[in-house]
């Protein structure tokens, strides 16, 4: 596209691929008075890879979101799949960043914060549902289980389509009806958890938790739909990828959204300034 389509920065040197509009949204939102800037992780800040200890955010995206973590009245916060350790391992998240894992069930807002603890009952159904899937893994090549505080990840990225396929719907047809065990899926993967949490919740508590006025949320899977879906008007949305989406923006892959950051640092930087 030409620049004119495109749009650029403020210089009026450097041209973008972000669309007018989304553009025009990014000033409107950096303008509020309490930025929360939520973003996941995989997929979105980092390129996909097959091996989750291997991914790392794009260089751009991890200066542009580590300086917008330095403004004042600006929170930041990653909303991640992972598990938290899993989390920290691969996103050198700023010290400040606040952070959500498996999918809403942990959470950090600073030193001090409880951990998550299962009590018995979850204890043992976590055990029998790790049982379970490790039998289907057993005969599916390719595929494998992550652990986490409250769940067990069937990842299928490895395996062919059709392993994948048969291995998922074994683990639904034997979990999908079982009391207190919740199942997500996402990219080659089936989440299981025996804590019921969402993005969407986790957005709603860092909101609340960061006195917010507007939030800033990309993701880039189907399981980010549960906070594209429960922003307000006044937030900005953008979901990463060309599947369904509740997001009032779309972008293509993880480097434009460090095109979104950069220029989000930009205005919000003019912003607090004034």
């Amino acid at each position: 596209m030409s620049p004119d389509a495109t749009g650029t920065d403020n210089s009026g040197t450097a041209p973008l691929s972000l669309s007018p509009e989304l553009l025009a949204a990014v000033r409107r939102v950096a303008g509020t008075e309490h930025l929360l800037v939520a973003m996941d992780f995989d997929g979105t800040m980092a390129p996909l890879v097959d091996h989750a200890a291997d991914s790392r955010a794009l260089p751009r995206s991890a200066a542009a979101f580590a300086g917008l973590a330095e403004l004042p009245r600006t929170t930041t916060a990653l909303i991640s799949g992972r598990a938290l350790d899993s989390l920290r391992a691969v996103a050198f998240p700023p010290e400040n960043t606040l952070l959500i894992g498996s999918h809403g069930a942990e959470v950090w807002m600073g030193p001090g914060s409880s951990q998550l603890m299962l009590d018995d009952d979850q204890r043992e159904l976590l055990a029998d549902v790790r049982k379970e899937l490790e039998e289907i893994a057993e005969q599916a090549p390719g595929t494998l289980l992550e652990d986490k505080p409250a769940g067990v990840v069937l990842h299928t990225r490895l395996a062919s389509a059709d392993v994948a396929e048969d291995a998922v719907a074994a683990a639904r047809s034997v979990l999908q009806d079982r009391s207190g065990v919740f199942l997500k899926t996402g990219h080659r993967v089936l989440e299981t958890s025996v804590v019921n949490a969402s993005k969407g919740e986790g957005i709603a508590f860092l909101r609340q938790a960061a006195g917010a006025t507007a939030v800033v949320f990309a993701g880039d899977d189907t399981t980010d739909e549960d906070a594209l879906g429960s922003l307000v008007p006044g937030d900005l949305g953008v979901k990463v990828g060309l599947d369904f989406t509740q997001a009032e923006f779309r972008v293509e892959a993880p480097v434009h959204i460090c095109e979104l950051l950069e220029a989000l640092l930009r205005e919000r930087t003019r912003a607090v300034a004034h």
